[in-house]
């Protein structure tokens, strides 16, 4: 035997036709039994039976020079079998103490690491991932160490040879159910909530895997990947062709909780629908018959009062609760009367349209945000209790602006998390009638679907942002889903962006490039001959041009690029941008007083801050709310400069000066979704230094969108019941 690349023994595979009847035995074998499956399933979507849940997801690991993925900044990628540092991963739970049952069992697992090659690091990952026990899992199944963050096929390889010996072989079962959700949750990470079984496969026989279709087999069998049988409709369709009688079907997997977030997305948003009662007029003559029964009521409460005056009292108190507590529910007249208050067309149309349905679909650019905040001003007029969520809180305090001082807004994680918003009914849903959610492309299924299962029946949605940007940093296309499955009412603003930077960016969300009127300078074109000279007028624009010519301040310009590394990427413009406006050694960790940082929380999610100082206890930031946070030493590895960004990392938030950098190694990252908003986050001034050749017109004009596979359209097409 010998050493293959990926670290295991190298043996006779099968045959590529033995290899491909095999898959299409296993594929026609989960066609089978998908009906099945689908009746078993809550949701009553296609699938496979409800399996236990799967591993948790390993972080984003960042390449130098390659094209960022959806989401935050990522940390440095651990080498399991040089012992390199790992990247960060889950805080493990508080030791009991330095000789506590804790402590003993990150003292056994660092061992076994050791024992194995990889570093100790690991060990707080693997305690938090496997529990006290996590020890004795690694010796028994030593590939179970790819589930950490940070760690390839190649190391968990490599770990498995050193502890197993030659019984180490590439085709042990426990390999196989460790490579195929680790395929699955790197597809995760690109956006993908599901994969098609031939693109597993593929990735399967990458990996030397000698027999794919018996290590999909046995990932299934273990529950930690559900497949399932989706009918393909339109072009899909055609171009996959079929027989006459039956129509064509695609083969997916997916691991067990983005099925079910998938599934329990689609299920909240129908039982939505399904429960939703709109309010009716009441007639002058009901009203006048009520008020007669009320006061027969209250004759009869009276005689009775006199048996017994204290269980009547009590029961007073009750009704009155209960009329007090009982929500709102304005008629057609009252919201037909709102609707033509509106101050737009679009706004009218959009409250017509909250008025006779519970899900509610808004499209448009920036300007359009205008008209949910009309709609969140109308629905509290008529006695909703209405709230706005957004996804940053740039995004809550603009969005606040537009509605008013009355509005109730909050971000996204506030009102999930409960420090702001409405609170929550003794049932444990949100209380509220109206929900109006801002940004709605950036959720992936599983916040997706967290927030509809917060919603109690019959509450209105409405889903607004721009379909035009990209998608959310975690898996999925939810908002994308929805608007194709045509399943609830959809409104098109018509208001466009206004001035150079608006016109600019809805040419390149139709396709196209065109040069734009900017008389003030609101949008300039620069090119560079390569990332080197990009860097340099970047930062010449970020430091004199921009401040001297347009009067905006260098803190309140951004830089963005495609990636982190390569020559014009975050890391070399936030290093040349403090080299000109804060130099210093870098005393607290790599940061100086002075500098601009960003953190981010979770996938998606970014917070700028600027240094203050730094000590012992950690590096002193404050937050551009005026709020202040101490980042203790062990976490400040995860700051990042924050001078220049990735488009990922600025999803949400708005400039008054922006510079899209494009790099001359820029072009596998383009699309029109990436150009329309990166050069969208400039409020008064985007200009755009451009050594990317036609890879940027290529992008705009030919390639929409990086694609992701998903199954909620399928879901929502499937079980709901009326079509839009």
């Amino acid at each position: 035997m010998s050493d293959t690349g990926n670290g295991a023994p190298e043996e006779t595979s099968a045959s590529p036709a033995d290899k491909a009847a095999k898959i299409a035995e296993l594929a026609e074998r989960i066609r089978r039994i998908g009906p099945q499956a689908s009746e078993s399933r809550a949701s009553g979507g296609s699938g496979a039976p409800a399996a236990p849940a799967a591993p948790g997801t390993p972080e984003a690991l960042g390449t130098p020079g390659a094209p960022e993925a959806p989401g935050a900044s990522k940390p440095a990628e651990a080498s399991v079998a040089t012992g390199a540092g790992a990247a960060a991963g889950p805080a493990a739970p508080a030791a009991v103490g330095p000789d506590g049952p804790r402590g003993d069992a990150l003292q056994e697992v660092a061992a076994v690491l050791t024992a194995g090659g990889a570093p100790a690091e690991l060990a707080a990952a693997a305690v938090a991932e496997f529990g006290d026990e996590a020890a004795a899992r690694l010796r028994e199944d030593p590939w179970a160490v790819l589930g950490l963050p940070g760690v390839r096929p190649e190391h968990a390889d490599r770990f498995a040879r050193e502890l197993l010996g030659p019984e180490a072989e590439p085709g042990d079962p426990r390999r196989a159910q460790a490579l195929v959700p680790w395929l699955l949750e790197q597809a995760a990470l690109r956006g993908h909530s599901a994969l098609e079984l031939a693109e597993v496969t593929t990735g399967l026989d990458r990996l030397r895997m000698p027999d794919p279709a018996a290590a999909i087999q046995a990932a299934v069998a273990d529950g930690r990947v559900l497949p399932f049988q989706e009918e393909l409709s339109g072009p899909e369709a055609q171009a996959a062709g079929g027989e006459d009688d039956e129509p064509p079907t695609r083969t997916l997997l997916a691991l067990e909780r983005l099925a079910m977030a998938e599934d329990s997305l689609a299920e909240g948003l129908l039982q939505l629908m399904a429960t939703f009662v709109p309010g009716e007029d009441v007639e002058p003559a009901e009203e006048e018959d009520e008020e007669e029964v009320e006061a027969q009521e209250t004759e009869a409460e009276e005689e009775a009062a006199d048996a017994d005056a204290a269980s009547d009292a009590d029961t007073a108190e009750s009704a009155e609760a209960e009329e007090v507590a009982a929500p709102a529910a304005p008629g057609p007249t009252a919201w037909a009367a709102a609707a033509e208050a509106a101050p737009s067309s679009s706004a009218t149309a959009l409250v017509q349209a909250v008025a006779d349905s519970a899900l509610v679909l808004h499209t448009g650019g920036e300007a359009a945000r205008a008209e949910p905040a009309a709609l969140l001003a109308a629905a509290r007029g008529l006695g909703l209790r209405a709230w706005a969520a957004t996804w940053t809180d740039q995004g809550r305090e603009s969005f606040a602006a537009l509605a008013g001082a009355e509005a109730s807004v909050a971000t996204l994680a506030e009102l999930l998390s409960g420090t702001a918003g409405p609170g929550r009914s003794p049932d444990g849903s949100l209380a509220l009638d109206l929900l109006v959610v801002l940004d709605a492309p950036l959720l992936d299924v599983e916040l997706a679907a967290t927030l509809v299962e917060s919603l109690a029946d019959g509450t209105r949605l409405v889903l607004s942002g721009d379909p035009g940007q990209l998608w959310s940093a975690g898996p999925g296309r939810f908002f994308a889903d929805l608007l194709a499955a045509k399943v609830c009412p959809a409104v098109a603003s018509r208001t466009p962006d206004f001035g150079p930077i608006g016109e600019l960016v809805s040419g390149v969300g139709i396709g196209e490039l065109q040069p734009v009127e900017a008389p003030d300078k609101e949008v300039v074109i620069l090119t560079a001959k390569d990332g080197g000279e990009a860097v340099h007028r970047a930062v010449q624009l970020l430091t004199d041009s921009i401040p001297r010519a347009l009067g905006i301040p260098a803190e309140q310009v951004v830089l963005l690029t495609p990636g982190h590394g390569g020559p014009a990427g975050t890391r070399a413009l936030n290093a040349a941008a403090k080299a000109r406006l804060n130099p210093g050694p870098g005393r607290f960790g790599g940061f100086d007083p002075g500098d601009r940082v960003v953190e981010s929380p979770a996938p998606g999610i970014t917070r700028s801050a600027r240094v203050l100082d730094g000590d012992a206890t950690g590096l002193h930031l404050e937050y551009p709310d005026g709020s202040r946070r101490t980042v203790p030493p062990a976490e400040a590895g995860r700051l990042r400069h924050g001078w220049s960004l990735t488009v990922h990392q600025a999803l949400g938030r708005r400039w008054p000066g922006a510079v899209v950098v494009l790099p001359e190694d820029a072009g596998p990252a383009l699309t029109r979704q990436w150009v329309y908003t990166a050069f969208g986050r400039g409020e008064r001034h985007l200009s755009v230094v451009h050594a990317a050749g036609p890879a940027l017109v290529q992008a705009v004009a030919e390639r929409p969108a990086q694609p992701r596979t998903t199954r909620l359209r399928a879901i929502l097409a499937e079980n709901a019941a009326s079509a839009y």
